[in-house]
């Protein structure tokens, strides 16, 4: 590799919403094209992609290791079609302790699992990115207290793998309001707190930047964006693999909502 990778906070949508019918149709429609354009716009192609999903959380930041990873539902209510899926990107156990010992030098705790499969936070946007699924895979679990500042430096421990071919995704969504979704006056909601947050990613400093997204829930439409802060914890770790500001790469009004995707050159 000759460049050096971005690093790409993604809305991953409501469970396998992109592969089944919804009302309205075009609900995902401008989500999904955009997730099947973002590997053209890399540098090059990744060696390897590191997923930080929202869908798993354990007392030390883990690492899958399997092999071949299989496939994790963990969604439920959709229709049948949609629990038959099967993502055949390989896993990459050397990478997987490569992450490890990255965290291990950090001095942040860690673990690996040999039997976990792919969660739809991985499997389901990554079926649209990389539909080929021929670009090995591992995913990395957020940690139980959803410590901001702490993911952050996560980001940090695992920065040198943008050098080194392979592409870190936090995977959420910018707005996970269960309670929100669909409701007129999640609207202006929204709207103030990705305004908030497309100002915050692109502070000069890094420091500074990661600190204040460190207090998201200080913003007065935090807490009604995520009244539980896991999908938003992502955009913590991938802020914190780069000195460069960020920028909003994607916006769309999804359910009365506005949900966005934030990149770190």
């Amino acid at each position: 590799m000759t460049a050096r990778l971005p690093a790409l906070y993604i809305p991953h949508g409501a469970g396998p919403c992109f592969f089944m019918d919804w009302q309205p149709a075009d609900t995902w429609t401008r989500m999904g094209d955009w997730l099947r354009g973002v590997m053209d716009g890399l540098p090059e192609r990744p060696r390897a992609i590191v997923v930080i999903s929202a869908h798993w959380e354990m007392p030390a930041y883990t690492v899958g290791n399997a092999a071949r990873p299989g496939m994790l539902f963990d969604y439920s209510g959709f229709p049948a079609h949609t629990y038959a899926f099967d993502y055949a990107s390989p896993g990459d156990p050397a990478l997987a302790a490569r992450v490890r010992a990255l965290l291990e030098q950090a001095g942040l705790p860690n673990d690996a699992d040999d039997t976990r499969g792919y969660d739809h936070g991985v499997f389901v946007p990554l079926m649209l990115m990389a539909p080929e699924a021929d670009i090995p895979v591992i995913q990395l679990s957020l940690r139980i207290g959803l410590d901001a500042a702490e993911h952050a430096a996560v980001g940090r421990a695992l920065a040198p793998l943008r050098d080194e071919g392979v592409y870190l995704v936090g995977s959420g969504m910018s707005y996970h309001n269960m309670r929100g979704y669909g409701r007129p006056e999640s609207a202006a909601v929204s709207d103030r707190f990705d305004a908030w947050l497309t100002e915050t990613v692109a502070i000069a400093d890094a420091g500074a930047r990661n600190a204040a997204l460190a207090g998201w829930d200080r913003h007065p439409d935090g807490r009604a964006s995520h009244p539980r802060e896991e999908h938003l914890i992502p955009l913590m770790v991938v802020a914190g693999t780069s000195d460069a500001p960020g920028r909003r790469v994607f916006s769309d009004r999804v359910l009365e909502t506005t949900v966005s995707a934030f990149q770190f050159d």
